[in-house]
């Protein structure tokens, strides 16, 4: 296997996901988990096994679900146990719409980007998503704003 496609064409995923992937080694503690996902302002993060794989996703539906009411302490118990595991996982030549629908049919709002090794190389939210989008949306009405000021036919 070689190194990356090249870039260039089209619109690569990874220029859509945060520029660091939110990550925990597979064995940090709930707590460590959290606290990243509160730095970084992210709903999940990977949990990362000892060559970069993702063994598994820790996110805030984890928190609620397994441990906000268990009267476990999130610093003693291992975020391995509470991942979800198997992950959906997307690599690097799927498009920003068919990210989309793998996230909307299999209830997800996080979906790792991973080479053909199955190592992460970047975490796709469906924020980032919508906010592409409402980029997209805002620069054509501008576009349609600047078109219809213009006071003679459009040229450049």
């Amino acid at each position: 296997m070689s190194g990356h496609p090249p870039g260039g064409e089209g619109m690569n995923i990874l220029s859509l996901c945060d520029e660091t992937p939110a990550t925990v080694p597979f064995d940090a503690t709930a707590a460590q988990a959290i606290q990243t996902m509160l730095d970084l302002r992210v709903g999940a993060v990977g949990v990362l096994d000892t060559e970069g794989k993702i063994a598994g996703i820790f996110t805030e539906r984890d928190v609620l679900q397994k441990l906000a009411l268990s009267g476990r302490d999130p610093k003693q118990v291992p975020v391995r146990e509470l991942m979800t595991t198997p992950v959906e996982m997307a690599t690097i030549d799927v498009t920003p719409g068919e990210a989309l629908a793998e996230m909307v049919e299999y209830h997800v709002r996080h979906l790792p980007i991973v080479d053909a090794g199955g190592k992460l190389l970047g975490m796709l939210s469906i924020r980032n998503l919508l906010q592409a989008q409402v980029d997209e949306l805002a620069h054509d009405l501008d576009s349609v704003e600047q078109y219809l000021s213009n006071d003679g036919p459009g040229g450049d």
